[in-house]
């Protein structure tokens, strides 16, 4: 633990506090230290409040709207029928899928002259440009939602599977409606799941880099520059190793409250 992070955590916050660049980088334990420098340009005078909003949105868009639909597809594959194994394997497509796979498949869905752009187009819509302008940042979040969902759905599923069979034979007994079955015997199995998948999703959507980069490319459009995306361009576009790194743990930190909420809530539950 000491080899794997606590020692690039101290390089990295190191790093944070020095003038590093590409003419300094070749001899970066000489270069200039400039204290907190790296950290008052990240929130003044670069797009990292901006991102933080970019991510903070993405993340909670996508994930409120991955819930229903993995909870909805949980609930209708708990219980045995014809050809379940096979549903239960198309809904994972999209988990198991690398997400390189994915964003260069709906990139090419979504460019003048895609699938999606014709389709539209064949009914009478304009769609216009998805990959550029105002409409980038709704693409970003579909094909998040597409990918992502399986994941609530594994998460909610394993805890449907935890109810014991008594339960629901003593609710069938009791007459119980689908709909109260539903509120007051299976919800409130799947607190903890549910918990824990959100927590989950948020942290995957908000620490995703791979599927912006290769959905919209560099230089992308400023509406989905999450940031992952911007610690990227600040680094290898840029070169400013020093600011990217301040970047980068200002960004910890906003990962680091939603873990914080939920581990505080469990200890709570405990308790």
């Amino acid at each position: 633990m000491v080899t794997i992070i606590v020692v690039p955590i101290l390089i990295a916050l190191y790093m944070s506090v020095l003038g590093l660049d590409q003419y300094t980088l070749r001899q970066w334990l000489n270069a200039p230290f400039i204290g907190v420098g790296n950290y008052v340009e990240a929130l003044t005078q670069s797009s990292l409040l901006k991102s933080f909003w970019i991510s903070i949105s993405f993340a909670v868009i996508s994930t409120a709207a991955t819930i229903p639909l993995g909870v909805g597809a949980a609930i209708a594959t708990q219980n045995r029928f014809r050809g379940r194994a096979v549903v239960r394997s198309v809904f994972l497509i999209p988990y198991v899928l690398p997400s390189f796979v994915v964003a260069t498949v709906w990139r090419t869905m979504f460019q003048p002259g895609g699938i999606i752009v014709n389709g539209l187009h064949s009914a009478g819509i304009t769609s216009g440009l998805w990959l550029n302008g105002p409409k980038s940042y709704w693409t970003l979040i579909i094909v998040e939602i597409w990918a992502s969902w399986p994941l609530i759905y594994l998460l909610v599923l394993s805890g449907l599977q935890s109810v014991d069979h008594e339960v629901h034979e003593a609710a069938a007994l009791d007459g119980a409606l689908w709909w109260s079955k539903l509120r007051y015997v299976i919800f409130p199995y799947l607190k903890g799941p549910l918990s824990l998948a959100c927590i989950i999703a948020v942290l995957n959507h908000i620490n995703n880099f791979t599927l912006p980069f290769v959905l919209f490319g560099v230089p992308a459009p400023r509406d989905v520059q999450t940031l992952p995306f911007l610690i990227y361009i600040t680094s290898f576009q840029s070169f400013r190793f020093g600011l990217s790194t301040a970047m980068g743990f200002m960004s910890l930190i906003l990962v680091a409250i939603p873990l914080f909420i939920y581990l505080r809530a469990v200890k709570l539950d405990t308790d």
